[in-house]
C-alpha cells in the first residue's frame, strides 16, 4: 500500500474519531458531570430565548458555548412530580406519580434514579439544596431534605435560607389590592428586597458548596446536582438584583380582550390577575421580582461555572442546565405553573458536552430524556426500561431529531391535563375522554396560543387525530399493549 493511501486512511479515521469524539472521550476517561437545576424558570425570561430585559449574562455564555435546546419541555408543570419524572426516566402515568413525591414509591425500588445509576456505576455523586422535591419556602427555611431520595447520594447538602423573612423591604402582591396586607410565605408573590450579600440566601450557600465540592473531587469522576431555589417565590433576592429592573419600565404581556372566552373553565390556571386581585402596577412589580429573582440566580451559575474553569475542569465534565417546569407572567393574565400552556410547560435547557461545537436547536426534547442522554455520554448502560430518549444525535448533529412531538400532563383540581405539541400543533384535552374540554392551537400561526380552534368545524379532523394519538401515548407510557393508530 502506498504511502499517500495509508495517509488517506489515517485522515479519514481521525476524522471519525473527532465525529465520536464525545462519546469515545467519555466512555474511556468517565467525564464528570454538574448537573444544575433552576426552580420555576421560564424560557420568556431568558434572552437567549425571547427576552431581552431580564439579565442573564452566566447563563448567556453557557448557552453560547454548549447545545441550546429552544423546544424543550417537562413532563408535569409542577415541581414534586416533574422532578420525579426526570430523575426516575418514567413519564409520570408510568409511575402514577403526581404528587410531591420523589417518586421512589410508585417507581420501585428495584429501579435505578439518574443520580442512583451514576452512582452504581463508579462516580461519587452529591446533592447540594433541592434536586428532588423540596417545599419553597418551608424546607429552605427549615434546612430539611423535603422528598430527596437518600440512595442516590454519597454526600447531600441543605442550603437554609431565610426566604420571605429575610430583612429589607418586602411586599406582598398577590390578593393585597389596596396594599396594606402585611408580607408573608407559603405559595405566593411576596418580593423581599433583601439586605445583606449573596451569601445571606438558599441559592448563594448553594454555589459555595458546589464549589466546594468541585475542588474536593476534581480527582475522581463526580456527578454534582445543584439546585436553585429562585426565581420560585417569594421572589427574595439582594437588593442590588433589582436595581435594573425598575416596576415603572417593565411591560406587560398583551391583553386580548375576549382571551379567556374560548378556554374551557379547566384551562384557566389556578392563579390568575383577577382571583389575585392584581393591580396593573402590582403585575409589574411581580414581573420585575421575578427578573430580580432570576439575575440573582445567574450570579451564582456563574460563580460554579467560573470554579469549574478555574479547576481546568471544562475539558472532562459535561454541563447540563435547565429547570423543572416553567412559568407565566401574566401572560393570559395567567402567573406561576400549572397549566400546560407555552409558558409554563417549556423549559430552558442547555447540555455542553467537551469537544462539541455549540448550536442552537429546535428539535423537541423532553426532561425525560436527560437519563439516556447522561449515561450514553458517560459511557455507561442504560436501564432497558427508561422511557426517554437520548439526545446525543442531536447534540452531534444540529439538524437531526428524536422525537416528532412532545408529551407532558397535569393534574389540577382533580382534572387531568394533557398535552401533544409538535412543529404546527398544541392540542390539550382535559380529561381522558375530553369531558372539561380541549384546546387546539396553530402554533405556526399562533405561538401565543390566542385563538383556540378546538370548536371550529373545520379542524374537527385535526381534533380527532389528536385525540387518537392521545390515546396512543397514553397505552404507550403505561406500558400496555400499544393501540394502533387508525389511518
Amino acid at each position: 500500500m502506498k504511502k499517500s493511501q495509508i495517509l488517506g486512511i489515517l485522515v479519514c479515521f481521525g476524522a471519525q474519531m473527532l465525529l465520536w469524539w464525545p462519546v469515545m472521550v467519555t466512555a474511556q476517561n468517565k467525564p464528570n458531570v454538574l448537573f444544575i437545576i433552576s426552580d420555576d424558570l421560564t424560557t420568556t425570561a431568558l434572552s437567549q430565548y425571547e427576552n431581552k430585559i431580564c439579565q442573564t449574562p452566566h447563563f448567556d455564555r453557557l448557552a453560547a458555548e454548549g447545545t441550546l435546546f429552544m423546544r424543550a419541555y417537562c413532563q408535569f408543570p409542577i415541581c414534586g412530580p416533574s422532578r420525579a419524572s426526570m430523575l426516575s426516566g418514567y413519564y409520570p402515568h408510568a409511575a402514577e406519580s403526581f404528587q410531591q413525591t420523589s417518586g421512589r414509591e410508585n417507581v420501585g425500588s428495584d429501579k435505578k434514579m439518574l443520580p442512583q445509576w451514576f452512582k452504581e456505576n463508579g462516580y461519587h455523586t452529591a446533592r447540594v439544596s433541592k434536586i428532588f422535591h423540596m417545599r419553597v419556602p418551608g424546607d429552605i427555611e427549615e434546612g430539611t431534605d423535603g422528598t430527596d431520595d437518600p440512595d442516590c447520594w454519597v454526600e447531600k447538602y441543605n442550603s437554609q435560607g431565610p426566604e420571605w423573612q429575610a430583612p429589607g423591604e418586602g411586599e406582598l402582591v398577590q390578593k393585597n389590592p389596596d396594599g396594606t396586607l402585611p408580607i408573608r410565605g407559603g405559595n405566593v408573590m411576596t418580593i423581599v428586597k433583601a439586605d445583606g450579600d449573596d451569601l445571606v440566601h438558599s441559592d448563594g450557600k448553594t454555589a459555595e458548596k458546589t464549589i466546594e465540592l468541585i475542588k474536593k473531587h476534581k480527582d475522581k469522576p463526580f456527578f454534582i446536582a445543584a439546585g436553585f431555589v429562585r426565581p420560585h417565590v417569594p421572589f427574595v433576592a439582594p437588593r442590588k438584583y433589582f436595581e435594573p429592573y425598575p416596576h415603572e419600565h417593565m411591560v406587560l404581556p398583551p391583553k386580548v380582550e375576549g382571551d379567556w372566552e374560548d378556554i374551557p373553565p379547566a384551562g384557566i390556571n389556578y392563579i390568575t390577575s383577577l382571583n389575585s386581585e392584581m393591580s396593573e402596577q402590582q403585575q409589574k412589580k411581580a414581573i420585575a421580582g421575578y427578573y430580580a429573582a432570576v439575575s440573582y440566580m445567574d450570579a451564582q451559575l456563574g460563580k460554579i461555572l467560573k470554579a469549574l474553569r478555574d479547576e481546568g475542569l471544562e475539558d472532562n465534565t459535561i454541563i447540563v442546565f435547565t429547570s423543572d417546569h416553567g412559568f407565566h407572567l401574566g401572560e393570559h393574565d395567567f402567573w406561576m405553573k400549572v397549566s400546560l400552556h407555552e409558558e409554563s410547560v417549556r423549559v430552558p435547557l442547555v447540555i455542553k458536552v467537551p469537544g462539541q461545537k455549540p448550536s442552537v436547536n429546535y428539535a423537541f426534547a423532553e426532561l425525560i430524556d436527560l437519563y439516556p442522554t447522561l449515561t450514553e455520554l458517560a459511557g455507561l448502560p442504560l436501564p432497558q426500561e427508561v422511557q426517554g430518549k437520548s439526545l446525543v444525535p442531536i447534540i452531534k448533529d444540529q439538524h437531526a431529531s428524536v422525537r416528532d412531538h412532545i408529551f407532558s400532563v397535569s393534574v389540577f383540581r382533580d382534572v387531568k391535563s394533557f398535552l401533544l405539541r409538535d412543529h404546527n400543533w398544541a392540542y390539550i384535552q382535559y380529561n381522558e375522554d375530553a369531558s372539561e374540554g380541549i384546546e387546539l392551537y396553530n402554533m405556526q400561526y399562533d405561538p401565543g396560543q390566542y385563538n383556540n380552534l378546538a370548536g371550529n368545524p373545520l379542524f374537527t379532523g385535526v381534533v380527532e387525530h389528536y385525540k387518537k394519538h392521545l390515546r396512543y401515548r397514553l397505552s404507550e407510557v403505561r406500558n400496555n399493549d400499544i393501540v394502533k393508530l387508525e389511518e
